[in-house]
């Protein structure tokens, strides 16, 4: 069973960049779909971007605007979201998500059958 395991949030200004880094646990990391998603107060939990377990794509919501960057390290069972410019939207408490071997949906929370445990970002203006 991999286990996640975000870190990297923060309080930062507004046009200030931020790195979140999510480390799994276990030996079959690069078979897993990654996702990353984000919940503000009040509102729901919201796609940001969905890095499949095979390569080649990477999907973002339209929100990112070229702003975020998603990546893995397979060798270092790690995702990473580098954020930059960021606004006060985009306070939100963080997460990753993982799903064994599948590419289908990834947009969606329901996808996912693991979670880390989020990582709090907030955005001054």
């Amino acid at each position: 069973q991999v286990q996640l395991v975000e870190s990297g949030g923060c309080l930062v200004q507004a046009g200030d960049s931020l790195r979140l880094s999510c480390v799994a646990s276990g030996r079959t990391f690069s078979s897993y779909s990654m996702g990353w998603f984000r919940q503000a107060p009040g509102k729901e939990r919201e796609f940001v971007a969905a890095l499949p377990w095979n390569g080649g794509w990477i999907r973002y919501a339209d929100f990112v605007k070229g702003r975020f960057t998603a990546s893995r390290d397979n060798a270092k069972n790690t995702v990473y979201l580098q954020m930059n410019e960021l606004k006060p939207e985009d306070t939100a408490v963080y997460y990753c998500a993982a799903v064994f071997h599948s590419i289908y949906s990834l947009a969606q929370s329901s996808a996912y059958d693991l979670w880390g445990q989020g990582t709090q970002v907030t955005v001054s203006s």
